[in-house]
């Protein structure tokens, strides 16, 4: 829908309706506890906003790392309105934890503008497990509303 605010001003509104679409999962099985509760929040607000459980597909991969490969395959399969990526990089005594998380962040980003799916970046980079447990399902839910309002957006905007 397409309302005016402001004079002068067309502007799109937040659609939050997610019947009929589409929505493909990756999943990364590292830190797979804070993975898990990222999933359980994503779906159960897709599902309250309106997507179908058999219109998802959930994807798991080894890490963040691989996650972008799979959500590539995914995009350019045309199967999906929306991709979501799960997962949580868990700082520990390494610079590794910086390689993984801007890498992955920079793949989930290339794979949406590549492709012009959208993907909802639900990777959760923190400094402990704590941290991520106490973040996962309200990020999770949050992966979810991106993922159906970017895919409403698109079609708008088609």
């Amino acid at each position: 829908m397409i309302v005016v605010k402001y004079e002068n001003i067309v502007e799109t509104e937040r659609n939050l309706d997610g019947s009929g679409l589409r929505i493909g999962i990756v999943m990364s099985r590292f830190n797979i506890e804070a993975s898990e509760g990222l999933l359980s929040g994503c779906v159960a607000a897709l599902t309250h906003h309106g997507v179908s459980p058999s219109d998802m597909i959930l994807v798991t991969v080894p890490g963040a790392l691989e996650t972008p490969a799979a959500l590539n395959k995914l995009a350019a399969s045309g199967k999906y309105d929306a991709l979501v990526a799960l997962g949580a990089v868990i700082r520990g005594e390494t610079y590794h934890f910086e390689v993984v998380s801007n890498e992955s962040a920079r793949g989930v980003m290339t794979v949406q503008l590549e492709t012009g799916i959208p993907v909802a970046n639900g990777i959760l980079t923190t400094e402990d497990d704590d941290q991520a447990f106490s973040r996962m399902s309200e990020k999770g839910r949050e992966a979810g509303l991106v993922a159906i309002e970017m895919a409403n957006l698109m079609r708008q905007l088609s």
